[in-house]
């Protein structure tokens, strides 16, 4: 017999029941990225009790500070004139005996919301605590986002706010703020403001350059539509741009959009179905205009020069670092590669 895995729960399930005050009992939050720990936490602490509530309800623990028994005692106090009670333990990960949780878990109380934050760590999924918080509650893993999901990632965050984004603006920021969703949520508050000033709902690459400080002209979204395109005037301008604003637009944030779009274009090269759609479906694109780029790119570059180029982007990488380099500056570098794509 075949058994069906099953699925996660996702970031924005999760904060679609609570905002519905679908609560679950438990809720354990662990993983290396902090950012939707912390929201799915904020969202409980404002949905789960009222500000006249919190006084006896809620209580916040610490890790350094308490031990496994201390909140299950938390956990097993009863509501007063509420129908629950909100126990968050913070900094769950500096608990050393977290696993004896697992007896109340397997049984806990429905008028309790216990919410356990265990960052930039995972429990053993194999053993009790983890497995009674998949079947009474829930077990959230908050995994970085990768960097060729931001411009998605950044659309859908903003979508969430009611607003939308130009394609093109959700990349600069992407490629400017790489995937500090703590760095990029701060960013995105202040550009609601000032489109709340102006009445606006969507972001333009122009609003973007004028309130976070990117060039809209010269950025990395750019030079990947110029190499494409085999543009070399434009390509070493943006490198010329990039040489001399070197803080913001340091090589180590241009060399990993390179190695994506390469990579990417070389599994273009292997898809069974080489179409428009067969692409959008081989790199998990969602609209059309992303996919252009490729096949661009597919007729202007070889799979054997494509392939080549993967092997040269890691080695500047590598030399960025200082490897097997005692001299070359970031700006040598990044001409050098730049000479060896276009050439």
């Amino acid at each position: 017999m075949l058994f069906m895995a099953k699925k996660e729960i996702t970031f924005e399930e999760i904060c679609q029941d609570i905002a519905a005050r679908r609560f679950r009992p438990v809720y354990l939050l662990m993983g290396e990225e902090p950012f939707f720990i912390d929201r799915i936490t904020d969202l409980l602490i404002d949905k789960v009790l009222n500000e006249s509530e919190r006084d006896f309800n809620q209580i916040i623990l610490y890790g350094a500070d308490t031990d496994a028994i201390a909140v299950v005692n938390a956990a097993r106090r009863y509501p007063m004139m509420s129908d629950y009670q909100l126990v968050v333990v913070k900094e769950a990960q500096l608990i050393r005996n977290i696993e004896l949780l697992s007896n109340y878990v397997k049984n806990p109380l429905v008028s309790t919301v216990l919410v356990i934050n265990y960052k930039y760590k995972t429990l053993d999924r194999r053993r009790a605590l983890a497995a009674a918080v998949e079947k009474n509650g829930i077990l959230f893993e908050s995994k970085k986002v990768p960097d060729y999901k931001m411009p998605t990632f950044i659309s859908n965050l903003l979508r969430q706010r009611g607003m939308t984004i130009d394609p093109k603006a959700a990349q600069m920021l992407s490629d400017f703020l790489g995937n500090d969703l703590n760095r990029l949520s701060k960013e995105l508050d202040k550009l609601a403001i000032i489109m709340a000033e102006n009445a606006s709902k969507r972001v333009t690459p122009e609003l973007v350059e004028q309130n976070i400080g990117i060039s809209k002209e010269y950025n990395n979204f750019e030079l990947i539509k110029a190499l494409v395109a085999k543009d070399v005037l434009k390509a070493n301008q943006i490198a010329r741009y990039f040489e001399k604003d070197p803080k913001n637009n340091p090589i180590q944030m241009t060399l990993p959009v390179l190695f994506n779009y390469f990579s990417n274009l070389l599994i273009c090269y292997y898809a069974k179905d080489r179409s428009e759609s067969g692409l959008m479906t081989a790199l998990g694109l969602r609209n059309s205009y992303q996919v252009k780029d490729y096949l661009l790119g597919m007729r202007n570059y070889s799979a054997m020069k494509v392939f080549n180029l993967i092997g040269e982007i890691r080695m500047t990488d590598a030399r960025s670092k200082g490897v097997d380099n005692s001299s070359a500056t970031d700006a040598d570098l990044l001409r050098e590669l730049l000479y060896k794509i276009l050439h």
